[in-house]
């Protein structure tokens, strides 16, 4: 059983990272709201497209054109988040029933399924709210933590002790490089759910960084009959990219801060791969975000960067997790001693 529940847990690792980047897609693709309504689509299950359905699409939403590609994103999107719910309710479920005492504690999975429920209202509330962007930029982080989780318990049911010596200093840079991080992204969110990318074009530095102020930062929207494009002023979604930039260069010196030490000769190979691993992809994020800039923001690229976001967060998570491992065999060995 616990084999199986391995293998459902890495497939639905894969399918976490499927929904988060589908999320990104219908985000960039501007079909946020390709549905208006929630769990359906104009009242269907599916995208209307019969003529009665059409017909009774209109007469529900009157006021609305039905954009049958952006309602298919949304939807598609939809589906697997469904599908992916389903997994993790199963992975509980197989879970919660077996009696013998696992490597996994139960409460991981009690928080798996109350963050499922709660990404599927604010998955409700992104529409019914019209993009409201703090409801959006949660959807993200909801989104990254349940994909942070599942990888989390797949570690936890693979791995049980490494060998390895790590002092206290390597581990609290770990911890506070994976804080610095996930700031990183709730910012890289903020900027997306207020549409504030090409509001600062120009490398390093902004074009118009003249506008920029830290009063704006905290400006938050007003209240809006849709979200949808962005409502702030144009210095404040100036100032919220630019600040994502600033606040890269620090997660970039704090990862390497971290991860330096593990690289030196005789440390433990996961430990040193796994930091190998997170200089590899952070590198790769750094060139991809100078090109989005150089290339005015291409949706594929955009899109491309999001997932590397994921893969960084998800680097991280196993580097963190080797670390309190190599840890707890630390401070039992010294306990024996």
């Amino acid at each position: 059983m616990s084999k199986v529940r391995i293998k459902i847990a890495i497939f639905a690792c894969f399918v976490a990272i499927t929904v988060v980047t589908l999320g990104a897609f219908t985000r960039l693709s501007d079909a946020g709201l390709g549905c208006p309504d929630w769990p359906g689509c104009y009242g269907f299950l599916t995208v209307p497209n019969e003529t009665h359905e059409l017909s009774a699409a209109k007469d529900s939403f009157p006021h609305l054109e039905i954009e049958a590609e952006k309602a298919w994103i949304e939807m598609i999107h939809r589906y697997f988040a469904s599908f992916l719910g389903l997994l993790i309710l199963a992975l509980a479920c197989i879970r919660l029933f077996k009696k013998q005492k696992t490597k996994s504690p139960n409460r991981h999975y009690y928080l798996l399924l109350l963050l499922v429920l709660f990404q599927g209202a604010l998955g409700m509330w992104t529409v019914t709210m019209n993009l409201q962007p703090v409801i959006v930029m949660g959807h993200l982080l909801g989104g990254f933590s349940i994909l942070a989780l599942l990888v989390l318990l797949v570690l936890r049911l693979k791995y049980t002790t490494i060998t390895a010596s790590v002092t206290s200093l390597t581990c609290r840079l770990c911890y506070v490089a994976l804080g610095v991080l996930i700031i990183q992204i709730a910012l890289g969110g903020w900027l997306a759910a207020n549409y504030a990318a090409p509001h600062c074009t120009g490398l390093p530095l902004c074009d118009n960084l003249q506008l920029f102020s830290w009063q704006s930062l905290f400006t938050l929207p007003e209240a809006s009959a849709t979200y949808e494009f962005g409502v702030l002023p144009f210095e404040s979604r100036v100032s919220i990219h630019f600040i994502h930039r600033v606040w890269a260069v620090v997660t970039v010196l704090t990862l390497l801060a971290a991860c330096w030490p593990l690289l030196r000769a005789g440390q433990n190979h996961l430990l040193r791969h796994s930091a190998l691993v997170v200089l590899a992809l952070v590198s790769i994020q750094v060139l991809v975000g100078g090109a989005i800039v150089h290339f005015q923001f291409p949706l594929l690229l955009t899109l491309f960067h999001n997932f590397m976001a994921a893969m960084v967060l998800l680097a991280m998570v196993k580097l963190c997790f080797f670390i309190s491992l190599a840890q707890k065999v630390g401070v039992k060995h010294a306990s024996i001693n």
